[in-house]
């Protein structure tokens, strides 16, 4: 699985959550996904991953009202 495809499975965690997902019930089974902070913290460790595998660069502006 590439980085980018395990962002996309984070993202979808966590928009489930913030949704009101974070736990459910499928017949006798019940699941509970991780906590927010967890999965905030590997998007962050990914999206880094992410920048270092497609080069790294990094554009900064900045304008000057003189």
């Amino acid at each position: 699985m590439t980085t980018q495809e395990q962002l996309d499975q984070i993202n979808k965690a966590i928009t489930a959550i913030e949704n009101g997902a974070q736990e459910y019930s499928i017949g006798s089974r019940r699941l509970r996904r991780p906590d927010l902070s967890m999965l905030y913290q590997e998007r962050r460790q990914l999206m880094r991953q992410n920048i270092e595998e497609n080069g790294g660069s990094v554009t900064v502006a900045v304008f000057d009202r003189r």
